[in-house]
């Protein structure tokens, strides 16, 4: 059954936060609490948005794979023989066991449960003994293939066969990181484990590029050279699949790090006014990263539950940054302050998630500087009514 509060007036009350930001208030609490809104959410989102699963650098070679799940989803991303990336369930069709975990390079892949086994491209190759089952034939089981699309490195996948593509519609965002040199970029190139969130997916997607609570939360001597108050929101097409903040610095070559300076190689094609700002950028609902001179800091999302998710943080720096000495060494500098930055971050989610249970939690207002939540609303709030409008065709059962 419906839940009461999902109804034609409940939609269209969400305008109210999509507008300009200084008129607009937050969400309605039960958005980032209801396991039936969630339901809603997976249809509507999830299940027809470009999810991001990792990085193209994590499969460079035939045969590699990495394992991740999204919305519940258990997946396959692998090279095949020719060099073709694809993207699989990991379900095996016989029993639903999973026929791989974590990452590494396989010929194929061999459920441990009882060997049915599948190729690079998903096709059943061997299942044992099954020479006495009516009317079996191989070729009628093979692992469901999802929709997949790279951009910039990232990988991302939909579940939708006939969703339109990606890229076309981030043409602002590609536009802005063209100096950062993703395409020649070195990096981290494993996988880092998934850590577990105990938290609504818009929690923290909403904390990761919100400049209000910066200098508040992180003040001190290193966030401070990053002020709230020079953040600027430009303006993108209406059917951006993303969106951007720029925030100047207090010095050229500013960076989250003890000594406030770049300690990494700049990234060679910044300009000047590039070098006095970070740039903070959010393609929903899965992938926000952020740009400093000399260190891309990349948080991925894989959404579990109402109250669940789990991330993947990754790192770019400049070509070549990595052969330079005492790499390890700076590049740590910038993963630990960076890692005390987002342990309060992490608190604040935890609590918040707590507080939008009250029933005390009311639509609140924003500052100016909450544009990018503004433009989070946006998205979502078009994408809900016109799921609802699709949903509400349907018996309510």
């Amino acid at each position: 059954m419906r839940p009461s509060f999902m109804t034609e007036e409940f939609f269209r009350s969400l305008d109210s936060s999509a507008g300009d930001v200084n008129a607009s208030e937050t969400l309605p609490p039960v958005c980032y609490t209801d396991p039936a809104f969630y339901e809603f959410e997976k249809e509507v989102i999830f299940f027809r948005e470009w999810l991001v699963v990792g990085r193209e650098a994590w499969v460079r070679n035939p045969g590699d794979y990495f394992t991740v799940s999204q919305v519940g989803e258990p997946l396959i991303i692998t090279r095949n023989r020719d060099g073709e990336l694809k993207a699989m369930s990991a379900v095996c069709q016989h029993r639903a066991m999973l026929v791989a975990e974590g990452h590494g390079n396989a010929r194929s892949f061999r459920c441990p449960y009882h060997h049915w086994t599948y190729s690079l491209d998903g096709n059943l190759v061997a299942a044992p003994e099954m020479d006495q089952a009516c009317g079996f034939d191989k070729k009628n089981f093979r692992l469901p293939e999802v929709k997949l699309e790279v951009w910039l490195g990232f990988i991302f996948v939909n579940f939708d066969p006939d969703a339109p593509p990606l890229a076309p519609r981030l043409a602002a965002l590609t536009e802005v990181l063209k100096n950062y040199n993703f395409a020649g970029n070195d990096e981290r190139d494993k996988p880092a484990e998934t850590r577990k969130e105990p938290w609504n997916w818009k929690v923290r997607y909403e904390n990761s590029n919100d400049g209000y609570h910066a200098n508040r939360l992180h003040g001190g001597p290193v966030h401070d050279c990053v002020p709230s108050a020079l953040a600027r929101f430009p303006e993108l097409p209406a059917n951006s699949a993303g969106y951007f903040r720029y925030n100047g610095t207090t010095h050229e070559d500013c960076s989250f790090n003890p000594t406030l300076k770049a300690t990494l190689p700049i990234f060679p094609d910044l300009t000047k006014e590039e070098r006095n700002r970070f740039l903070f950028l959010c393609i929903p609902p899965t992938l926000t990263f952020n740009c400093s001179p000399d260190l891309i800091n990349i948080n991925m999302f894989y959404i579990e539950g109402p109250a669940h998710m789990s991330s993947r943080r990754a790192w770019l720096v400049a070509p070549g940054a990595s052969k330079q000495p005492l790499f390890e060494e700076r590049l740590a500098m910038h993963v630990i302050t960076n890692q005390a930055i987002g342990d309060q971050d992490r608190h604040v989610d935890a609590l918040v998630q707590i507080g939008l249970q009250s029933k005390f939690a009311v639509r609140g207002r924003y500052s100016w500087q909450e544009q990018s939540q503004s433009e989070l609303n946006k998205w979502l709030v078009r994408r809900y009514q016109a799921g609802w409008e699709r949903f509400a065709q349907r018996p309510a059962n």
